[in-house]
């Protein structure tokens, strides 16, 4: 991941971290407790980061020089991390606030991509469908 840019680092971060294994009826362990960048199937990555790569093409104006609530991380970390959630309905995002001047341009934006779910192959790769 080193070559990735910092949002879709950040985006791939949050990908993994939300999303489970279901290896148990309960959904079973987040995919980042033993999964990381390396473990994702090349189509998959490829596909990530085409998806970041086309939104911050058309919305980096949006969330560059904005104002921004909480400030903790660096904006492109926070915008690929927020561009993961919001576009996959968690309960957090874009509109959840820390984005009071773009929140609503950059959910619907987001949510123009449409939702992706990650799944272990037997491969043992990790996939997205």
């Amino acid at each position: 991941m080193t070559t990735l840019d910092t949002f879709t680092r950040a985006y791939i971060e949050a990908a993994l971290w939300s999303s489970m294994d279901n290896t148990t009826p309960a959904g079973g362990e987040p995919l980042d407790k033993n999964y990381g960048a390396e473990d994702i199937a090349e189509e998959t990555l490829a596909e990530m980061v085409e998806d970041c790569c086309k939104f911050q093409a058309e919305n980096a104006l949006l969330f560059h020089g904005c104002a921004r609530g909480s400030g903790e991380y660096p904006i492109e970390a926070q915008a690929g991390h927020d561009f993961w959630l919001t576009r996959n309905g968690h309960g957090a995002g874009f509109w959840a606030g820390d984005w009071p001047e773009t929140g609503d341009a950059l959910t619907e934006a987001s949510k123009e991509f449409g939702e992706v779910d990650l799944y272990v192959g037997d491969d043992g790769k990790v996939w997205a469908e």
